[in-house]
């Protein structure tokens, strides 16, 4: 980055005294990324030097840089730098204070809110799926099925499903909320799949989900995916509370 960009960049920054560091150096990075002041693809100043315009730790500089990796706001390419992707929405902002700090009370309405998504992507993609993305489905289907015991690919499988069935509703509003609210919960995701028996009962469910798209029936998909939704969902609020580790 120039130093006129960085000056630049710095300038729009401001700096901060809040208490919520973390949370509020991530606010302040999308609110400039969204703002057009940068352009896709620009390499990003240093954390160093990021801390210095915000005038916080380079820890905390660290941390929200890399709640925006996940998100798929910035790329981080070792010994290069960190880099602004494209798209990042104009809904994350809020989304994103959520997820830095989140808590049992906002992690549940966030797991509400994404059934509520999943339901409606399911029967949109009923309507709308491509032969190839159906295929695809059924493949992430049989990963599951196959994997039942090996929990990390097992649940590379299910975010994939998913992701699949958001793509192939046709909007693209409700995929890119979606990705973010996955995002967000994946910690609680992560540990919400503990064993085989509950690998196989979703596996079973992922599955009574690919049938129904395949019959291209909205309300049958509708139905199963709530079903899904609602056991799914239990899972996760089983293991709302944030881990001590």
């Amino acid at each position: 980055m120039t130093a006129a960009v960085s000056a630049e960049f710095s300038q729009a920054l401001g700096t901060l005294d809040s208490t919520s560091v973390v949370t509020e150096v991530a606010e302040r990075l999308l609110a400039v990324f969204t703002s057009g002041q940068i352009a896709v693809g620009a390499r990003l100043p240093s954390e160093r030097s990021l801390a210095a315009s915000l005038g916080v730790g380079r820890s905390a500089v660290r941390e929200a840089l890399a709640a925006l990796e996940i998100l798929g706001i910035v790329i981080v390419r070792p010994g290069s730098g960190t880099y602004l992707r494209g798209g990042a929405s104009e809904l994350l902002p809020r989304t994103l204070s959520w997820g830095l700090m989140l808590g049992e009370p906002r992690t549940r309405e966030l797991i509400e809110l994404r059934s509520g998504l999943e339901i409606q992507a399911a029967e949109l993609a009923a309507q709308r799926i491509t032969d190839d993305a159906l295929e695809s489905l059924g493949r992430h289907v049989a990963a599951m099925n196959d994997n039942i015991t090996n929990f990390q690919a097992f649940k590379e499988s299910d975010a994939h499903f998913h992701g699949e069935i958001a793509l192939a509703s046709g909007n693209t509003v409700l995929e890119d909320v979606l990705q973010s609210i996955r995002s967000l919960l994946r910690i609680w995701v992560d540990r919400g799949l503990r064993d085989e028996q509950h690998a196989a009962v979703a596996a079973r469910e992922h599955q009574a989900v690919y049938e129904a798209i395949k019959t291209r029936d909205p309300a049958a998909a509708r139905k199963v995916m709530e079903k899904h939704m609602t056991t799914a969902s239990a899972r996760l609020l089983s293991d709302s509370a944030p881990p001590t580790e």
